[in-house]
């Protein structure tokens, strides 16, 4: 199972995101959910990279499934709009799929 953690500051501000494991819906490299998972993280930091002036940090490990992204700064409107964008793709993976496959926790830091 893929286990999302969002992360949001005080104001429900993004903070950053983590998300680990394999879905297990097929065999890797056949996986749409991880696949989907996958394209939707790369995307948003790619973007935040290249569309908003906000610091970040970001880490990834194809082997475990790993993939981490913390704002380290001010987040801009603009990289919020992305950061909310990505939860709304994984949360409709979620409602798709099911908990038995990706399961989202919200947490304050």
């Amino acid at each position: 199972m893929i286990q999302v953690d969002v992360y949001r500051g005080l104001g429900d501000i993004p903070a950053g995101i983590e998300v680990s494991g394999h879905a297990g819906y097929d065999e890797p490299g056949r996986d749409i959910i991880c696949a989907a998972v996958s394209a939707l993280m790369l995307n948003m930091a790619n973007s935040v990279e290249q569309f908003t002036e906000d610091a970040f940090e970001g880490e990834s490990e194809e082997e475990t499934g790993r993939f981490s992204f913390r704002f380290t700064g001010t987040v801009s409107r603009e990289g919020a709009l992305l950061f909310e964008s990505l939860v709304l793709g994984l949360t409709a993976i979620e409602e798709s799929y099911g908990e038995e496959y990706i399961s989202i926790r919200f947490k304050e830091v």
